[in-house]
């Protein structure tokens, strides 16, 4: 099976793969971040199996399924490794990468990533398991896929199949987030269905939370735009767009600290500490 995906600009570095939200396309998802990222970037913007212009798979959608089509679209493109940027559904298939294929991944943007179930406000995933397709009708995301997906008539296959995936939700412990090797920038909103809490929680995991200033600075980045909720987050270009573009181009190999002064001794930290590999 082969994944629809795109090819927008040719600058230097890695290629940069987006993965869209659950029932989302290129446009919905990207429309906004695309053009500008391809500014300075090859980018490479997917639909996911049975979304938008990509065919069906058989059986159940996971998040390691998506995952693992992801990485084979890297084959056919003959990219040994690659940047990601994901958000929601797309974020859990590049934390998926991450965690699973490290050696394909460069960096990872995550947008709206919960790694556990207590990551998202309590009770949004109540009804999960009851959603229907005629409940998004007329919806900006059921008229992007009549517009683009090859089989109209395959959005009542698609929400029912989400929403088994929704009801069960990918899990990563907190081991699995502290082994993440792959430099990670997570993004919510302050107003996002992700918990700010849970961003933080995941931001320490990877190694972030130190004083950096008398610390090596870690691998991972937290930004929690304000105003904004998980909607909205990837329409706001002004905010998202510089913070992805520094994080990626940043060497981080070059990040140091400034050495702790002899009458602070309480604010000195070992590498073991405050830098995670």
């Amino acid at each position: 099976m082969e994944m629809y995906f795109e090819e927008h600009g040719d600058g230097p570095g890695r290629p940069l793969i987006l993965v869209p939200a659950a029932l989302s396309g290129i446009h919905t998802s990207f429309g906004t971040l695309l053009p500008l990222l391809a500014r300075t970037r090859r980018v490479v913007a997917v639909e996911l199996p049975g979304h938008g212009r990509s065919p069906d798979c058989d059986g159940p959608y996971t998040v390691g399924g998506f995952a693992a089509q992801v990485v084979q679209l890297l084959d056919r493109l003959g990219l040994a490794r690659a940047d990601l940027l994901g958000w929601g559904l797309g974020a859990a298939v590049a934390l998926r990468i991450g965690t699973h294929h490290p050696a394909r991944a460069g960096r990872l943007v995550l947008a709206s990533p919960a790694f556990d179930r207590g990551g998202l406000h309590p009770g949004l995933l109540d009804g999960a398991a009851h959603l229907r397709p005629e409940h998004l009708h007329g919806s900006e995301l059921h008229e992007e896929y009549l517009r683009t997906a090859p089989d109209p008539a395959g959005w009542d296959r698609l929400v029912t199949k989400m929403a088994v995936l929704d009801a069960h939700p990918p899990r990563w412990t907190a081991a699995q987030i502290r082994a993440l090797r792959v430099p990670a920038l997570v993004v919510v909103g302050d107003a996002d269905i992700v918990r700010p809490e849970h961003a933080v929680r995941m931001f320490r995991l990877l190694g972030g939370g130190v004083p950096g200033d008398v610390c090596a600075m870690p691998r991972c980045r937290l930004a929690i735009l304000p105003g904004t909720t998980h909607t909205s987050l990837p329409h706001r270009a002004g905010l998202l767009v510089p913070l992805v573009e520094e994080f990626l181009d940043e060497d981080l190999a070059d990040v140091r600290t400034v050495p702790p002064s002899s009458d602070s001794p309480s604010l000195a930290c070992s590498a073991s500490t405050c830098y995670p590999g």
